[in-house]
């Protein structure tokens, strides 16, 4: 039975809807960033640049680095955007755009993620690079799967939210955990951090921020630096990384997010060299890729 194509759009050239791509253009692995100017920064590194291709946020580019084909996309901001891209990105490789049947042979991506986050703990500062082992989701978009239990570590949900005193009306905290594959090839100890990365939906109350509206959680960012399970602490917050590896670990795709932390929400410190930094966790990555 083939999905319909109001399921699953294609432009006039074939391509998947938003990302404009075909699948031979998209390589094994793939570098998810949130701004389109650092997929330019990424190709920098490059040997080689085979593709460019661009739809509103959406910027890919594939190419080779010390002979590894690499292809980089560029997110935009925000965990809406990740259901369109992961969804799009493993129906270029698992369902024929042509007659929109689902391949019965699958194939299995490795996505990473490079951002920028800010720690919510003192010893966590700023310039240091922390992969996310687990992800906790407060954007609501993996509970419209029905399957999405499966992925999630119910036991960890249930003591975040009682913890944090999550109000009802916000969406239920989700915890899922990253490609141990993917995450042991990106940690080298002494360099990188090991951490829980919570995914806002919003990058102002939903941080906890304050301008002119109240807050629904008040002093929702002290609870969450004080909680503890079990031998894990909230290290960082950003607001890509649970929608990314919920949905890859759904799909069947390994996932990981590296991000540079370039404040500290615990101290008020912000990198004075976050341009610099980012440069060093780019190579620092794809020479991990590259292995």
């Amino acid at each position: 039975m083939s999905i319909q194509s109001s399921e699953l759009i294609t432009n006039d050239d074939g391509s998947i809807f938003h990302l404009h791509l075909l699948p031979e253009d998209l390589a094994d692995t793939v570098i998810l960033v949130g701004d389109p100017g650092r997929v330019e920064t990424i190709a920098t590194y490059f040997d080689s640049v085979e593709l460019k291709k661009s739809n509103r946020e959406f910027y890919t580019l594939t190419g080779t680095y010390k002979n590894r084909r690499l292809s980089v996309l560029s997110t935009g901001i925000g965990p809406d955007n990740i259901d369109i891209v992961i969804n799009e990105l493993d129906a270029l490789v698992n369902i024929d755009l042509k007659t929109k049947e689902i391949r019965k042979e699958k194939r299995s991506l490795n996505i990473v993620r490079i951002g920028t986050s800010g720690s919510v703990q003192a010893d966590v500062p700023v310039n240091s690079f922390v992969i996310s082992e687990k992800s906790i989701g407060c954007d609501g978009v993996l509970r419209f799967y029905g399957n999405a239990p499966q992925v999630c570590d119910q036991d960890f949900e249930k003591a975040f939210a009682a913890h944090c005193q999550w109000t009802p009306e916000a969406a239920h905290p989700y915890v899922v955990n990253a490609s141990p594959l993917l995450v042991s090839r990106l940690h080298t100890e002494g360099i990188t951090i090991k951490g829980v990365t919570l995914t806002a939906v919003g990058f102002y109350g939903p941080q906890g921020r304050v301008l002119r509206l109240p807050l629904a959680m008040p002093g929702i960012n002290d609870r969450i630096t004080a909680f503890r399970y079990k031998d894990y602490k909230v290290t960082n917050y950003e607001m890509e990384s649970a929608a990314i590896t919920g949905l890859c670990n759904l799909l069947g795709h390994h996932a990981a997010t590296i991000c540079l932390i370039i404040a500290n929400r615990m101290t008020g410190a912000a990198s004075a060299d976050y341009h610099g930094y980012m440069n060093k966790l780019i190579t620092y990555t794809l020479d991990r890729l590259a292995l």
